[in-house]
């Protein structure tokens, strides 16, 4: 029999990695185990988990790994990246980030200034956004164990009402905070030794805090769902939803951001746009009723490519697919990402 052995695609976000979290975890953990009572764990794996407090809230912990290749790139490195994917998770679940720990594994030889601007850089995010760090772990590989640095990442946060992806429901209007694919863009094409400084192409890693705290306060009992399109990019998040629910999803081509020069290199280089990350974009199901209120927030807060992009409907013959209809009138399914993408992409 031929040896099973991981591969590149079971860490890109895809079918590939569902499936295998599926064989390892979700059908070995007893269901009483899969979360705390009251909470959400992996039984409805989303950006984070859920605990609740004799307070009523719920503490929201999210936990993440690092391996960004390139380290650096246009518009942050991996120590900005670590610290605005975490917090985004967070808030992805409602919650407002409280605190962070984090665990630096460094390989031997690796320059200690580098270290320093990658941590510098990890504490400044930190810091502007005020959330403390309140612990971690740091460890070094023998050299040509490790490859530079991985960074990992436990955020902490409190949520009154959490946002639970499997809520998302007929009716729902899909909302985009702003332009996607800008990271996975930016990491695919310098991999391939490709110029993107001249292009203008640069990652859009940052948080979401400005936007997602006033929204949640605002308009919170509206939001049935919201994540960041990290690895697997849109595609992936609406392929989730549209399966956790049950329901089938329609996104529409001309009303879906994408820069000019991300459609370009994604082109060159033979990849659907949607399938690429986005380091700073929520995705929202929202209330019918309100998503044109919801799209107006983000337009005042500075999101000026937000879009109301589809929206979600239920089918007995179709569901849990995504449908993409295109600019000339054609509808085609949207399918999860498989195969190898973008490895190492955040």
């Amino acid at each position: 029999m031929r040896e099973r052995k991981v591969m590149l695609a079971h860490g890109a976000g895809g079918k590939e990695m569902g499936e295998l979290l599926a064989d390892l975890f979700f059908s070995r953990v007893a269901e009483n185990l899969k979360k705390v009572s009251g909470g959400v764990g992996i039984d409805f794996p989303d950006d984070a988990a859920t605990i609740p407090l004799p307070t009523g809230e719920y503490l929201v912990v999210s936990i993440d790994s690092y391996t960004v290749n390139p380290i650096y790139f246009p518009g942050g490195n991996i120590g900005k990246l670590a610290a605005c994917g975490s917090i985004n998770d967070v808030l992805m679940m409602g919650g407002k980030p409280l605190a962070m720990l984090d665990a630096i594994v460094v390989e031997e030889g690796f320059p200690l200034d580098e270290l320093d601007l990658l941590v510098n850089s990890f504490l400044e995010v930190l810091k502007e956004e005020n959330v403390p760090l309140i612990g971690g772990d740091f460890k070094v590989m023998p050299k040509g164990t490790i490859d530079k640095v991985v960074i990992s990442t436990v955020g902490l946060g409190i949520a009154k009402r959490p946002i639970i992806d499997v809520n998302v429901r007929e009716g729902d209007k899909i909302i985009v905070s702003g332009s996607l694919g800008e990271h996975g863009a930016t990491i695919l094409a310098l991999q391939q030794g490709m110029d993107v400084k001249s292009k203008g192409l640069q990652s859009d890693v940052r948080t979401l805090t400005p936007v997602m705290i006033p929204l949640i306060e605002r308009c919170g009992e509206y939001l049935h769902a919201a994540r960041d399109p990290t690895r697997g990019g849109l595609a992936m998040v609406l392929n989730d939803w549209a399966k956790d629910s049950g329901t089938i999803i329609v996104v529409e081509e001309e009303k879906i951001p994408l820069k000019p020069e991300v459609k370009a290199y994604a082109g060159m280089l033979g990849i659907d746009p949607l399938y690429l990350a986005s380091e700073g974009v929520a995705v929202l199901a929202v209330e019918s009723s309100m998503a044109e209120e919801v799209l107006e927030f983000l337009l005042e807060r500075g999101c000026e490519n937000a879009s109301i992009i589809g929206e979600v409907r239920r089918s007995e013959k179709y569901e849990g697919l995504v449908l993409y209809r295109s600019a000339v009138g054609g509808v085609r399914i949207l399918e999860a990402p498989t195969g190898e993408l973008v490895p190492r992409i955040c």
